[in-house]
């Protein structure tokens, strides 16, 4: 099981978290990718002025093979071909952000990542949509579900579900 948060908040976003979620079909076993609602998000940590995000999550079992650092790779590739720089400013407003937030219950902490992804459970725009697609599901290390995460935050973020949902996604819960 992965789970892939994403978001937006330059250019259309709506239509480019929604075509992400398409083009990570290409990463996930035949009907198994589930999406989340969008949800429109205050920026977090954003520098002054930074327009609201659209975010998401999917979720699904990785095709056989795929390893946490191919997918990273492919990721990034991903964010790239909707318009990301390269070389980038942290939390700077972008096109496209894919945050590889779990891979089942593997783990790594190394120079190029970490997994479970390390800011994921301070983050209302995270917790949200991961919530929906996998509650019950408990965070590596942290010995407490994502729902159980989710009611345990504290935080300042505005985060409202959006009415319109991507064409095909199945949206849990």
């Amino acid at each position: 099981m992965v789970l892939v948060g994403l978001g937006s908040n330059q250019g259309e976003s709506t239509d480019i978290v929604v075509a992400a979620i398409h083009a990570l079909v290409a990463f996930a076993q035949p009907d198994t990718l589930r999406s989340s609602q969008l949800f429109r998000t205050s920026p977090v940590n954003c520098p002054p002025g930074s327009g609201d995000f659209v975010n998401a999550a999917v979720v699904f079992d990785a095709l056989a093979d795929l390893q946490p650092e191919t997918l990273l790779a492919e990721l990034k590739n991903l964010e790239q071909l909707f318009g990301r720089a390269e070389t980038y400013q942290r939390n700077a407003p972008r096109e496209l952000d894919l945050d590889l937030l779990l891979f089942d219950q593997q783990t790594r902490d190394t120079e190029i990542f970490t997994l479970p992804h390390p800011r994921a459970v301070d983050r209302l725009f995270v917790l949200e949509p991961a919530a929906q697609l996998l509650p019950d599901t408990i965070w590596p290390g942290m010995d407490t579900s994502i729902a159980g995460l989710l009611n345990e935050l504290e935080s300042d973020e505005e985060v409202y579900a959006l009415e319109e949902l991507p064409p095909f996604c199945i949206v849990a819960g």
